[in-house]
Formats: C-alpha cells, sequence, structure tokens
C-alpha cells in the first residue's frame, strides 16, 4: 500500500497548466526524487501535496485518507512536513525557539493552564524545550540554540529548517532543493543526511533537487517532470539513460 498517492492532479495559473494530469506514488520508508527544468512543474507539485495551493481536478491520498484540498496546518497534523527552497525560519527568533515552535502540536496543557500559568503549563515546557534540544543536538546545532536564526551562516539555516520539519514527527519529509547554495563537501555531507534521517527517522521522503549528484546518490526512484507532465519513472541508472530525459534536459532532440 502507497503512503502518498497522486492521481489525475492538474492545475493551471491564468489559463497556463503547470501540471497536467500527474500520477505518482510514494510506498512507506522510500525515498523518491523529483526532477525536471526550471517551470517543469516540481514545485507545484509540493505546493499541493502540503495545501499550499488547491489542485484544478484529481486527488491526493496520504496513508489511505484523502487530503485533497486540506489547508496546510492539517495536512501537517496529518503527518506531512516540508522544507522550501528559499529558506523560511522564523528569522527574529532564537534557534531553539524555532523548533519549539514545531512541537506545538505535542502541548499537552490546554489554554487554562496556559493563560493562568498552572503547573501542567511548566512541565509541559519543559517536555517541549527537552525535546528541541535532541533535534538541535542531532543537527549539530544545540551550542547555537540561542542564537537568533538569521544570525546563522548557510549551512546551519538549512540544518535548523530540517529539524524544524523533523520536530513536527512526520511520516513524510518533503524537501525542496535543499543542496541549494552548497558547495560540494556541504552536498555529500547532505547526501548522508537524508539516508541517515530516512532510516533513523523510520519516514518516507520526497526530495527536488537541481544538484543530479545527489538525486543519483540518494533515490532510490526517480519521476521526471517536463511542461506540467511526467515523461519518465524508474530507478538512477534507468533515468541517467532515458533519451526523452535528456532531450529535456538539453533542450534538443537526442540522436
Amino acid at each position: 500500500m502507497s503512503l502518498l498517492e497522486i492521481k489525475g492532479l492538474n492545475k493551471s495559473f491564468g489559463g497556463l497548466s503547470a501540471l497536467l494530469e500527474f500520477d505518482f506514488r510514494l510506498a512507506k520508508n522510500e525515498l523518491i526524487g523529483l526532477i525536471g527544468p526550471n517551470g517543469a512543474g516540481k514545485t507545484t507539485v509540493f505546493n499541493l501535496i502540503t495545501g499550499v495551493y488547491k489542485p484544478d481536478k484529481g486527488k491526493i491520498i496520504f496513508a489511505g485518507e484523502d487530503i485533497t484540498g486540506l489547508p496546510a496546518y492539517k495536512i501537517c497534523r496529518k503527518g506531512v512536513a516540508r522544507t522550501f527552497q528559499n529558506i523560511r525560519l522564523f528569522n527574529n527568533l532564537s534557534v531553539l525557539d524555532n523548533v519549539r515552535i514545531a512541537l506545538h502540536k505535542a502541548v499537552s496543557y490546554g489554554l487554562l493552564a496556559a493563560v493562568f500559568r498552572m503547573p501542567s503549563y511548566f512541565a509541559g515546557e519543559r517536555l517541549i524545550e527537552q525535546e528541541a534540544l535532541r533535534y538541535l543536538e542531532i543537527f549539530d546545532l544545540a551550542d547555537k540554540k540561542n542564537e537568533i536564526a538569521s544570525n546563522l551562516p548557510y549551512g546551519e539555516q538549512r540544518r535548523l529548517e530540517v529539524a524544524r520539519a523533523l520536530a513536527t514527527r512526520p511520516t513524510l519529509l518533503i524537501l525542496d532543493e535543499p543542496a541549494a547554495g552548497m558547495n560540494p563537501y556541504e552536498t555529500q555531507e547532505l547526501m548522508q543526511l537524508i539516508r541517515w534521517i530516512r532510516d533513523d527517522f523510520n519516514i518516507s521522503i520526497l526530495l527536488i533537487e537541481h544538484d543530479m549528484s545527489l538525486v543519483m546518490g540518494v533515490c532510490e526512484r526517480i519521476y521526471v517532470l517536463d511542461y506540467g507532465q511526467v515523461i519518465a519513472e524508474g530507478g538512477p541508472e534507468e533515468i541517467r539513460n532515458n533519451k526523452r530525459v535528456i532531450e529535456a534536459y538539453l533542450g534538443e532532440e537526442v540522436g
């Protein structure tokens, strides 16, 4: 049974089709890549899955439940977390607070306890802080916990964004160009980190990425989009040698 299944998804903007009859499936604990030239519709897929956009047509089934058109916060509560192509942290908050916010759905105390500062409120906040620190330690950011997020170097901001996403305790993690702006050494580290996250957290990962060394090195299956349509799907070696994929990237007929 698929963890995520997409059937006949369509999305247009101002009469222009960004996505056309998109079909997709992802199994539990699978690590899949979604690639394609600029403007192929990759980020539109992510935005439809996570509730940023509503589709014009089609269905999105997650863990056996139809989540098509649900608002983003409800989709997050069901176990879907994401990062963004352009890092979106709470820049004026501390590193620790960025992760604490992601743990809000685990709060055990009620509104009255928070307003009147009851013992259950303080106990709950201590647990949340401990859990947030655990995620920061995993991503080697615990020593930066009191720093303002915007003051972190670029690579550490990327790690913080992933830590925050994982703190929502997802079963599906969606990464939108996580290697953007990274040097080759950082990309290699990221490749190892993605594999480790999948295995250690026991989750599925869907990845958009332009760095082909990362995609080919980490993904088990790859979907290729061009002009909003799937033109190929298969393993890394199969995709690497696919003539339609080569043509889409080079912009000319192969052979």
